[in-house]
């Protein structure tokens, strides 16, 4: 398995061909930066790594305590960390899932304290169905950043598993 410096520098190789293919797919600027800076967020900070206390885990600085009940629930490279598509949705629903917890406890101490009316159900439905109906696009290439960056990861983790097997093999 690949140091977390070598997984660094594989996504840093990587980022040229992420841009120039994304620009000639899209044809768009912006689309293009997202994707870079998906793939970029995810190969140094939000990859299948999050489920061990690696590099991209000591990255998230004070905030790295937020993954450790990830950690505790998936073993690390498991199908459901290291998984290609299914581990970027896993880690995109527990992040959501846990920004989700802090804000409705922030909001309801704001509540009791200045007392105004806040309908949660209207809120969250009125904003997720304006991003789906205006950012769409924008969403998926995001997705897709996010996922090329986890997937560079895993597939040199699989590479270099692999290879080590082979070399094994080789020695007599």
């Amino acid at each position: 398995m690949p140091s977390g410096k070598t997984h660094d520098r594989i996504t840093l190789w990587f980022l040229p061909w992420i841009v120039g293919g994304s620009l000639v797919l899209t044809r768009d600027g912006e689309l293009t930066l997202i994707v870079a800076s998906a793939f970029l967020f995810s190969g140094l900070m939000f990859g299948p790594d999050l489920d061990i206390y690696s590099i991209q885990f000591k990255r998230w600085g004070m905030l790295r305590y937020l993954w450790l009940p990830y950690q505790k629930l998936f073993s690390h490279r498991s199908f459901f960390s290291h998984g290609l598509i299914i581990g970027t949705v896993i880690r995109l629903f527990y992040l959501l899932l846990v920004v989700f917890i802090i804000a409705v406890f922030f909001i309801a101490i704001a509540q009791l304290i200045w007392g105004f009316d806040w309908n949660w159900q209207t809120f969250f439905l009125e904003k997720t169905n304006r991003l789906k109906r205006e950012y769409f696009r924008e969403m998926l290439v995001l997705f897709c950043g996010l996922e090329l960056g986890a997937m560079t990861h895993s597939l040199s983790d699989i590479v270099s598993t692999v290879y080590k097997k082979r070399l094994k093999k080789k020695k007599p």
